[in-house]
């Protein structure tokens, strides 16, 4: 019998799906009102629900269950915080003390460092796609991205499509437990209840098409602007042409549900695999703070990269201008050259240089402003002059 527990905890691991834990969390601990620290409830995954289902995980009744009274997610603006995406709270420091928390989404330790090892682990054999922890992945790389998203409502029952909106990103997600979410600096304070997040993300590939939703209280903590959120529109597919992409405020993406889907695609991405809407640039969807949702920031698009890029740019684009601005303009606004066959012999130690370059075409110029006997004879002397040289 022992043996045969043993299998089923083991068979439930493997199919064991991810979620966002943190303070101010809908259904923590479970959903039955009785203490559960190894709830895996807010990770269920949703696939063609009823929008009443799908929407903030109603499928099990998490949205029924919120934070305790004063607890919050709380969203430091212009700064960042975390959320532990696992596989069971019991991974996560909300349980036990965080004993079983690990580097990992499902409380394992793998060793990066031997790819054979990591791949056994990881349980890859006969699949590319990474099945326990179930990422949905083949690797970090290919993580579709995960997302927060705020409504400036206090009630739960309150927040629409029309009201809720994405404000953070983070691109090749879910990967690892400890997930950092940038905040836009012109995020408004909540009311006084509260504001209501949700986390979301939609896998690329590797297994059904599944979504994910969960709810948390949240508030914006720091606030120096009282700018409102726009209006979010729906995402679009604009892998292949960046500048269809829908700018401003976006909606959460919902797709293959029943009722409330806001986005279709079909054929292949620029990879050739089935296109999948995520939270990437393939939607439009910028790494990091959202810093277009604003009211009258509609043009001001955020720039869709990959996380490496976005952390790299600044010093390139700091750097460049230094590099470019010393501009050579002299030989072209100088008289022409008398003796060019003279400045020829005096660069022939450099046969690439770009000043040698210049001064040709600035004897080829002086030729055209010869009579006929002269040109003649000038060009049997710059015939030599470059034979010499």
């Amino acid at each position: 019998m022992l043996s045969l527990f043993i299998i089923l905890v083991s068979l439930a691991g493997t199919n064991a799906h991810l979620g966002a834990v943190a303070r101010g969390m809908y259904c923590q601990n479970g959903t039955t009102g009785t203490l559960n620290l190894n709830s895996d409830a807010f990770v269920e995954p949703m696939y063609q629900l009823p929008f009443e289902k799908w929407w903030f995980h109603g499928v099990n009744g998490c949205d029924k269950v919120p934070p305790p009274d004063g607890e919050f997610l709380e969203l430091p603006a212009g700064g960042q915080f975390i959320a532990e995406l696992v596989d069971n709270q019991a991974h996560s420091t909300l349980s036990y003390g965080g004993k079983h928390a690990t580097q990992w989404v499902n409380g394992a330790t793998y060793d990066e460092s031997n790819p054979y090892n990591y791949k056994d682990l990881l349980r890859t054999t006969g699949s590319p796609c990474i099945s326990n922890p179930n990422m949905h992945t083949q690797n970090q790389s290919r993580a579709a991205g995960t997302a927060f998203a705020i409504s400036y409502v206090s009630d739960i029952s309150q927040v629409t499509m029309d009201n809720l909106v994405v404000f953070s990103v983070a691109y090749n997600s879910p990967w690892q437990r400890v997930t950092t979410y940038e905040v836009p600096a012109k995020m408004p304070p909540c009311p006084a209840g509260g504001c209501i997040c949700a986390f979301v993300w939609i896998p690329n590939g590797c297994g059904l098409a599944n979504s994910y939703m969960g709810g948390f209280k949240c508030k914006v903590t720091n606030s120096i602007s009282n700018t409102p959120l726009a209006a979010p529109k729906p995402p679009v597919w604009c892998e292949d042409s960046p500048s269809n992409c829908t700018k401003g405020a976006k909606q959460i993406l919902a797709w293959h549900q029943l009722t409330g889907t806001n986005i279709e695609v079909e054929g292949f991405d620029l990879a050739g695999d089935h296109k999948s809407p995520g939270y990437n640039g393939k939607c439009g969807f910028a790494n990091g703070a959202q810093n277009d949702i604003f009211e009258g920031d509609a043009n001001n698009v955020n720039v869709v990269n990959s996380p490496p890029k976005t952390t790299t740019a600044p010093p390139k684009t700091t750097t460049t201008p230094q590099k470019t601005t010393p501009q050579k303009t002299t030989p072209h606004k100088a008289p022409p050259h008398k003796a060019p066959h003279k400045a020829h012999k005096a660069h022939s130690g450099s046969s690439c240089n770009s000043n040698s370059h210049k001064r040709w075409a600035d004897d080829d110029t002086n030729i055209v402003r010869k009579s006929p006997r002269q040109l003649s004879n000038h060009r049997w002397q710059l015939l030599k002059s470059r034979l010499e040289w």
